[in-house]
């Protein structure tokens, strides 16, 4: 047989495989960020466009993607969808490390190179479409010779301000007509300004009877219904209060449940994010012979995701989706920033990606469900035994995984999930040798300052330099063998992962004019109806079946930072209490503060501080002077580079400032 004909039959018999069919770049800007070299890797370049792709909905590798069987197919039998693309690359190729890093965006956000949630470049500009020297920030990724890679993958995005976005079909009944079932909004209100609240799904039907608006202030409120001649639909898309012009209430949780029609098939984002990596590591064109544009380039793939993200590549998986159709791995490191143990409503009918838990909001969404941690558990309260690393290890696709969170993800998200079992008892991190989980200590979801909607001013601690220096440990991890830094977080068994209640057990002093309630996301277990495990929700708002799963937090110094984890210099040397969490203000008083955390400076003498009775010694009760601060931030950072914890560079950073520092000037 002729190698022509060989290769036909082998295309004839196989199986059709999911994969990216085409790629468009519609701009390529060289150089880009104004020309600026990025040590002696040189000038970076952007490239801009579309990837189009297609899977088989019989593949099993996709066929537990909700409503897959439903949707449309192409004259081959296969589901297409079509996304935005974005890459940087070295303008002299040679030079770049052949790592691929992934970003995963989050809700159409680029974060990698700036970004509240945590990034890596630390840049305070550039947003979705970085371009200027001053959009690279330290240029840590490009000095390090990273070709950088962002996808869609979000469904719910919508186009506008280069997010990225992703189209994927809508599902549809056998017989052409349109789908129609349960959905529930809600609609946080942290202004007074707000007149219309849009919805994810078109309404099947504009007759208010047929679906229900209520209110309340906070997640345990027996919700009030507001009659229906209070509020309208003035479109298939948008409800607002009546009369019109009325505004909707500062602090309120508004839900509606109504009937909704055309879901989107949201879970092809987790198969696009497959194909896409795989198809940069491994192609070497597209159908139509179009390059591959980082073809040779890519030895390993590392992704990256904060918050959203993370929960995404959670569920990513979870499901099995580090597995290519040729039963390759996909990523082979991924670094996991403020995920908790949580998954997202990602893989359902009339899925909502950009919902999420809090203490305060997003509790009635599919987020918060066993398994919660890598590990293979039994779980009593639901009779399940399974882990997110399930399937890849029956593959051999795992990742090198680090976990890493802030202490708000204990207090919001049920975080202690993660490394706890279902009874509340700590698991043995051996057990998944190829994830390491660490805490940064007193660090919150998001920095912030000023107070904003919390009681106190926020927490400006940002976990950069630790992230940069974890990457490191990750490369060298999956490159060359080399272990990183062992697990550091807080454990049941040396007392330092505790009840928030009382507040003593909690180790949080008694400051005066700061607020301590203890109020934290509970490990609650949702009746979602009885098809909620093939993505489909029927009971909306779910009925709470009981709080199954016991939630613990990092327990305080004396001074209320963290005990445990990774102590940055601001919480090993520190200048005020910093928590990972917060309380609101307002109507919603008390609540949790979603991803905030608190700044509560230090007395600055003893007398300040017996004055007021702050339990808290005071700087010069620390330090004496300004050099005795300096001395303690330089012990601080000298530790955290023996650990592997800083590099360098941001070493000095922390003592450039310290010394420029006012304190106890």
């Amino acid at each position: 047989m002729s190698h022509f004909l060989a290769s036909l039959f082998l295309t004839l018999v196989q199986p059709a495989a999911a994969r990216i069919t085409r790629v468009t770049i519609a701009t390529v800007q060289s150089p880009t960020f104004g020309g600026a070299l990025f040590g002696v890797v040189g000038q970076y370049e952007k490239l801009v466009g579309k990837a189009y792709g297609e899977v088989d909905p019989n593949d099993p590798r996709n066929a537990l993607i909700a409503d897959i069987a439903l949707a449309p197919r192409n004259a081959a039998g296969m589901v297409e969808y079509s996304m935005d693309i974005y890459l940087l690359r070295p303008v002299d190729r040679t030079r770049g490390n052949r790592r691929l890093f992934f970003d995963i965006n989050n809700r159409g956000a680029k974060l990698a190179l700036a970004g509240t949630f945590g990034s890596i470049n630390s840049a305070l500009s550039g947003g979705n479409d970085p371009t200027t020297a001053a959009d690279a920030g330290n240029g840590f990724l490009m000095r390090e010779g990273y070709t950088i890679a962002w996808s869609g993958w979000d469904a719910a995005v919508l186009p506008g301000g280069n997010r990225l976005t992703i189209t994927v079909p809508v599902a549809k009944n056998p017989d052409g007509t349109s789908i129609t079932g349960p959905a529930l909004e809600e609609f946080v209100i942290d202004n007074s300004t707000t007149l219309t609240a849009a919805l994810t799904y078109p309404a099947a039907s504009l007759d208010r009877s047929q679906a229900t608006l209520t209110v309340g202030t906070h997640y345990s409120d027996v919700r009030k219904t507001i009659p229906a001649s209070d509020w309208e639909f003035v479109d298939a898309r948008t409800v607002r209060l009546l009369p019109a012009g009325a505004a909707f209430q500062l602090g309120s949780l508004y839900e509606l449940t109504y009937t909704a029609k055309d879901p989107l098939v949201a879970g092809l984002g987790f198969a696009a994010t497959r194909d896409f990596a795989s198809y940069l590591h491994w192609a070497a064109a597209d159908d139509d012979g179009t390059p591959n544009p980082v073809a040779g380039d890519v030895q390993f793939v590392y992704t990256f995701g904060a918050s959203q993200p993370t929960r995404f590549l959670h569920d990513f998986l979870y499901l099995g989706f580090n597995e290519d159709e040729q039963g390759r791995r996909v990523v082979d490191g991924m670094h996991n920033f403020t995920g908790g143990g949580s998954g997202g409503f990602f893989n359902y009918r009339f899925a909502q990606p950009g919902r999420t838990h809090r203490q305060h909001i997003g509790r009635w969404y599919p987020e918060l469900q066993f398994p919660f941690a890598n590990h293979i558990t039994s779980d009593p309260v639901t009779g399940k035994t399974d882990g997110r690393l399930l399937r890849c290890q029956a593959t051999g696709t795992c990742p090198k995984t680090l976990e890493v969170n802030s202490e708000n993800e204990y207090w919001s998200k049920a975080g202690s999930l993660l490394h706890t079992d279902s009874s509340g008892y700590d698991l043995n991190l051996h057990e998944t040798p190829d994830s390491r989980y660490f805490l940064l200590s007193s660090v919150s979801h998001a920095a912030g300052t000023g107070p904003g909607m919390c009681q106190q001013p926020r927490n400006p601690v940002v976990p950069d330099p630790a992230l940069r220096a974890l990457l490191v440990a990750l490369d060298e991890w999956v490159s060359w063998e080399i272990h990183p830094p062992q697990s550091r977080l807080p454990r049941r068994s040396d007392g330092t992962l505790v009840p928030s209640l009382p507040q003593e057990s909690a180790g949080f002093p008694r400051i005066p004019g700061v607020k301590y309630s203890g109020l934290l996301q509970t490990g609650d277990l949702f009746n979602f109806g009885p098809f909620s495990d093939q993505g489909i929700l029927t009971i909306l708002p779910p009925t709470l079946k009981e709080s199954a799963y016991p939630v613990f937090v990092p327990r305080s110094d004396p001074d209320g930072n963290g005990l445990a984890g990774i102590r940055l210099p601001q919480i090993a040397a520190p200048v005020a209490t910093y928590t990972g969490w917060a309380l609101r203000a307002g109507p919603a008083a008390d609540d949790g503060c979603d991803g905030a955390g608190q700044q509560i400076p230090f007395p600055r003498t003893q007398a300040e501080r017996t004055s007021t009775g702050d339990p808290r010694l005071s700087l010069e009760e620390r330090y004496t002077d300004h050099d005795g601060y300096v001395k303690a931030v330089r012990r601080a950072v000298q530790r955290l580079l023996r650990e592997r914890f800083l590099l360098r560079e941001d070493a000095e950073q922390y003592l450039r400032a310290a010394e420029a520092s006012q304190v106890l000037k």
